[in-house]
């Protein structure tokens, strides 16, 4: 457990109050065992990895490549026009894993150990998630408490949602950055969103607690685009689709309960209980990761090592790779990096047509929230409480399909990974229902929202977006960090941004949208767009390995 807690804030802390004497490495507990890592004569070598356009980083990263993947480059956004002088690189000792296998390359981690982690970051997913719906029972208390209308009183969701797409811009790059890796961001992020939980409930104004609720989603934002990264750290090609389809079942989880947990506390207290159940919710999960969440990303382990070793044998040659790449880095390098998720949003077809695709999904979802209360709490009567309970129609739909989607994982794609040809496009397969069920979904919720049809009928047609969720919004997830294994925090940090923008407009527009046109009509239009986009899925399978060649971004050996 020692070699887990080590490496966690909660150890971090530990061996700065201890001078290092408790929780100690392994290079510290064998004073020889330094040795083992040094790579005397390669640093100046032009096929050095990590100092070539084809940098290892991007397999023992995000790829999750074998454990024998070399040491990684600064980042892992392969600035391919740095290039370090000999003069400034010949004396250094780089400092590598031990060997392929080394217990501190994540790759080699324990099953318990990463089934851990990947909890850990679940559960954050889902904290942060649940944290923009739980407010949504709340909106007519808010709107009798401080006097405004229904558009405004849905800006607490909204606001919410723009800060957790604009927080990941910031921060996802960031956790890239091997002097800081991804634990730091997850604890003091969470940590800020905790605090200004506080404030949120304790508001005296609109403009208060809309300015709270931004911050909240800003601060809750870096798991939502990270998450992937960190899964990516420590599992290898064939079996991260797993986890990544548990991590984003766990986004989808969080808004769905969401309406239930608020719902029945905002019919009790008011909406502010619903804050401080969500405060409650995510200082658990901040006690849990300042303990229990240990740095995954492999660049900042060897950093430290790194440190580690200049410290303990007073060698200043010894030096990581992301040191040496470092060295000849600009400001402009580092500002290159941190907007490396717009550039490659607007400048990559694949990503470009993934992120609407994937926002449309979240628009929808977003939808919901404004659109349920009309059609079951003026056409059925239902209370506060009652209404939450109908967003378990979406979650029954999600028990029912992602077993059917983890099995065809098992037989269809695993065994697929193995083949020396296989194409990246394999993950596509099940977006082709996913493309056709959302809008069968929203036709069908539509059109039998009405007194004259039970009220079960459309709770299991609002089912079918589970359906599109698992078998759409996965898939070209797994697609995305397979395809630009460099770029997977800031690809995942762009479509993040594009799932939050619609998520934020949707809301706004949807009591006028289904007042003004009917819950029928109001639907139809939203699924008519949802048709626009169905040839996305089919043209990225058919002709995506063509477009992926001929960027300069993408994965192209497979």
């Amino acid at each position: 457990m020692s070699e887990h807690m080590r490496d966690t804030v909660f150890g971090q802390v530990v061996r700065l109050l201890s001078r290092n004497r408790l929780l100690k490495f392994p290079d510290e507990l064998d004073p020889t065992l330094w040795k083992q890592c040094l790579q005397e004569d390669s640093t100046t070598s032009e096929e050095q990895k990590g100092l070539t356009g084809t940098s290892n980083w991007t397999t023992t990263g995000e790829s999750g490549n074998t454990a024998e993947a070399q040491s990684p480059a600064f980042t892992n956004e392969n600035l391919d026009h740095v290039k370090p002088s000999n003069e400034k690189v010949t004396d250094a000792v780089l400092v590598d894993w031990y060997g392929p296998d080394d217990q501190e390359n994540p790759q080699n981690w324990s099953d318990s150990r990463k089934l851990l982690v990947t909890f850990q970051i679940c559960i954050l997913n889902f904290a942060v998630y649940i944290g923009s719906a739980i407010y949504t029972p709340g909106e007519l208390s808010v709107m009798e408490e401080f006097g405004v209308g229904e558009v405004v009183a849905t800006l607490g969701l909204s606001l919410f949602v723009l800060g957790y797409g604009l927080g990941p811009m910031l921060f996802s790059p960031m956790s890239e950055i091997p002097t800081i890796g991804r634990s730091r961001i997850y604890f003091w992020t969470l940590f800020a969103f905790v605090l200004v939980q506080l404030p949120t409930g304790y508001a005296v104004d609109m403009g208060m607690l809309l300015v709270f609720r931004f911050l909240s989603g800003f601060f809750g934002g870096p798991v939502l685009a990270t998450g992937g990264a960190t899964i990516s750290d420590i599992y290898p090609p064939a079996q991260v689709a797993y986890p990544i389809c548990i991590y984003a079942s766990f986004g989808v989880l969080g808004p769905v309960l969401g309406p239930i947990v608020g719902g029945f506390a905002a019919q009790a207290k008011g909406w502010r209980w619903t804050i401080w159940e969500l405060t409650w919710l995510c200082s658990s999960v901040l006690i849990l990761l300042f303990v229990l969440l240990p740095e995954t990303n492999p660049a900042n382990i060897l950093y430290r090592r790194a440190q580690r070793l200049r410290k303990s044998t007073g060698n200043s040659r010894l030096k990581s790779q992301s040191e040496i790449d470092a060295a000849e880095l600009r400001v402009k390098d580092h500002l290159v990096v941190l907007g490396r998720a717009f550039t490659l949003t607007f400048s990559e077809p694949i990503v470009f047509f993934i992120d609407m695709y994937c926002a449309l999904l979240y628009g929808v979802l977003y939808l919901w929230f404004e659109s349920f209360p009309l059609v079951f709490g003026d056409i059925y009567g239902f209370n506060i409480g009652q209404q939450g309970l109908v967003f378990l129609g979406i979650l029954v739909g999600g028990f029912v399909t992602l077993p059917c989607y983890l099995l065809w994982i098992r037989w269809y794609m695993v065994p697929r990974f193995s083949r020396p040809n296989f194409k990246l496009e394999v993950n596509l397969p099940p977006t082709f229902f996913g493309s056709f069920a959302l809008p069968v979904c929203l036709f069908w919720y539509g059109w039998t929202s009405r007194p004259s049809v039970h009220w079960m009928v459309p709770i299991v047609g609002s089912g079918l977006f589970t359906v599109s969720i698992i078998t759409l919004f996965i898939p070209v997830l797994n697609y995305l960090g397979m395809s630009y294994p460099q770029y997977a925090a800031s690809v995942f940090a762009g479509n993040t941004l594009f799932r939050a923008s619609f998520g934020v407009v949707f809301p706004l527009f949807a009591r006028a949208l289904f007042r003004n046109l009917g819950i029928g009509p109001g639907n139809s239009l939203i699924g008519g767009l949802s048709i626009l986009f169905i040839p996305i899925p089919f043209t990225l399978f058919y002709y995506g390995e063509r477009i992926r060649h001929r960027s300069k971004n993408a994965r192209h050996d497979v």
